[in-house]
């Protein structure tokens, strides 16, 4: 019973428009980024990961999710949550769904496995676009390092899937703060508006030094520190932090979410 819902809810996603239109915006991405890399003077692109970008296809994809994680994704994610619970409230079609006799809080993991696996659908093709474009155009020879070492492609393909588990799961948790957004509004606009203005806004906040007391509790803080798997060795701290903090964000998006659920007239 519960895998029929989980297959229906995926498929039910996927057959949508705006999902295919958005996951083929997604893999653009990587070749857009490749194409102008490889037209671009000069050995890098810029600091950071941009740097070791030239001749060293396999960074891409890296390069790719880890620019995109600031705004393009969860963009991506506040859709697909929007979607899920407000998108079915507009359309009529939730209230059908909260008075079948099936868990309130069945229907909210349903819906959030369903974002969790189209977050690592796209999460995943475009590592895979970046790294094909990326070879494509800027060679593989190994993956340099921001250490300034070479990994062989092995290691390398080893750290790009490491960073697409990392990149899923904070995807997902904002998905989770959207949906808990999504579950007390009949607008799908309002529950993008939502979360983009707050990922904005964290973003903004974490640009104040005179708010570092606030800064471990930002979501978005988090994020630079997912740039370490480029480093060898490869130090977890950051890595860590930023996984707990999206795991908080979860716990709370998804409990929000439960509670409005069960608390929703039908």
């Amino acid at each position: 019973m519960i895998t029929r819902q989980l297959g229906s809810e995926v498929r039910w996603m996927l057959r949508r428009p705006r999902t295919l239109i958005g996951l083929f915006g997604l893999v653009l991405v990587p070749i857009i980024i490749s194409f102008g890399i490889w037209t671009a003077d000069g050995d890098g692109g810029g600091p950071g990961l941009a740097a070791i970008l030239k001749g060293n296809g396999l960074v891409v994809s890296v390069f790719t999710l880890f620019l995109s994680l600031n705004l393009l994704l969860p963009l991506v994610a506040s859709i697909w949550a929007a979607d899920g619970l407000a998108g079915e409230a507009q359309h009529g079609t939730l209230r059908g769904l909260l008075v079948a006799p099936v868990s309130r809080v069945r229907l909210l993991f349903v819906k959030l496995f369903g974002i969790t696996a189209l977050s690592l659908l796209a999460v995943t093709l475009m590592a895979v676009v970046g790294i094909a474009a990326g070879t494509a155009f800027l060679g593989n020879d190994g993956m340099m390092t921001l250490s300034g070492n070479t990994l062989s492609t092995g290691e390398g393909l080893l750290r790009i899937a490491f960073f697409i588990v990392l990149v899923t799961f904070q995807m997902v948790a904002v998905g989770a703060v959207a949906l808990a957004i999504s579950s007390t509004t009949e607008h799908p606009l309002v529950v993008q508006a939502a979360t983009m203005t707050g990922i904005i806004v964290f973003q903004v906040l974490g640009q104040f030094q005179s708010l570092d007391w606030l800064h471990p509790f930002l979501i978005t803080t988090g994020f630079p520190g997912l740039v370490d798997v480029m480093r060898d060795p490869m130090p977890l701290d950051q890595i860590w932090d930023s996984t707990l903090l999206a795991g908080c964000y979860l716990l709370i998006g998804t409990g929000l979410a439960a509670a409005r659920l069960i608390t929703k007239d039908n």
